[in-house]
């Protein structure tokens, strides 16, 4: 908001505007920063100054100047660049096969091998301690394996979709949870204060835990897989669909529903033909987030194994094989940039 000063300005009189020598009225602009701007930003940067030093801000500005120096040509080396050098290098080249011993598949029959796969003998050389010289000496011996192209690949894309399908899952139930949470914490809809009280409560509760928290305790009571994940997604999506819901029902507008309410209508009736075609379209946008959200953040709990695609990620990751999870990582950018393709399109034709 512009505020604007007067100068040289008297309260007028009933002929001053007839008065031809009257004083014209002079505006000016406010100045745009006040002591108490400047005093605010001196002691924020104070604050930040002190904070910055404790987590070590000074010491990544450092690091990461010294690798734009480096970059350019003017240093010789960064620990920066070498650590992302040595990071991509053990990255490339993606891994899309797969090779499995044949002794270890149940029934095999090497005259009905699976479409696009192969046989190969692969030597693997060991190194053997003689317990009596203690002499090392290398032994080599032949596998036969059972090779596919395209086998991790195909391996990646059903723990994606096995993700994806957390995801979706994790958003219906926040869906019909956050629905009657917002209800009751809307303000000028919650039947009494408790019920509002308990339900803006519990909403602040499901947004206070994080999924990866809430991920760990539910795999000790629903074990290993994607019961957990999509229970842990549900809860914390589900409070901030409630605060969001509510907040859109408070701020919608009161015109039409007061013409409603004066002719004796229901609150739910009121709810569905005055409030609910404001506020539908931004419902589909947040619901449409969540559901981009949860696809990210169910890569990130199966990492303490509540299913998806993070479990593998954290296996191949401990196992140093980086390989695999370049791989993994393309593929969650893959699914992530198409689902926000499509949820744009959707943003559009709704709204």
């Amino acid at each position: 908001m512009i505020k604007l000063h007067r100068k040289r300005f008297k309260k007028p009189t009933k002929d001053y505007f007839l008065d031809p020598n009257r004083k014209e009225v002079a505006w000016e602009l406010a100045p745009p920063f006040g002591i108490k701007s400047v005093l605010i930003l001196v002691i924020l940067s104070i604050v930040l100054t002190f904070s910055g030093k404790k987590v070590e801000v000074d010491k990544m500005l450092f690091m990461v100047s010294e690798a734009a120096v480096a970059l350019v040509g003017l240093k010789d080396d960064s620990q920066v660049l070498d650590g992302a050098h040595k990071l991509i290098s053990s990255m490339l080249p993606l891994q899309f096969s797969e090779t499995r011993e044949i002794s270890r598949i149940e029934n095999f029959d090497p005259e009905q091998i699976p479409r696009f796969t192969r046989i190969i003998e692969r030597e693997i050389s060991r190194s053997v301690v003689d317990p009596n010289t203690l002499q090392v000496s290398k032994s080599v011996s032949v596998t036969t394996e059972l090779y596919h192209p395209f086998g991790y690949l195909i391996y990646v894309c059903k723990k994606m979709l096995e993700t994806i399908e957390i995801a979706i899952w994790a958003t219906l139930f926040a869906l019909v949870i956050s629905i009657p949470l917002a209800y009751f914490s809307a303000s000028n809809y919650s039947p009494n204060k408790i019920s509002y009280v308990v339900s803006r409560a519990t909403v602040s509760f499901f947004r206070a835990v994080p999924e990866l928290i809430s991920a760990m305790f539910l795999v000790l009571a629903f074990g290993f897989g994607p019961i957990a994940g999509i229970m842990a997604l549900a809860i914390h999506s589900a409070g901030f669909l409630g605060k969001f819901f509510a907040e859109d029902v408070e701020n919608a507008d009161k015109g039409a529903q007061r013409a409603l309410e004066a002719i004796g209508v229901s609150k739910l009736l009121i709810l569905r033909y005055a409030v609910l075609p404001q506020v539908l379209p931004q419902y589909v946008a947040y619901s449409l987030y969540i559901l981009d959200r949860n696809i990210r953040m169910a890569t990130v709990i199966g990492i303490v194994g509540a299913g998806g695609i993070g479990q593998e990620l954290k296996g191949r990751y401990d196992m140093f094989e980086y390989g695999h999870v370049a791989t993994i990582l393309l593929m969650i950018f893959i699914t992530v940039f198409i689902l926000d393709q499509i949820s744009s399109k959707i943003r559009k034709r709704i709204m």
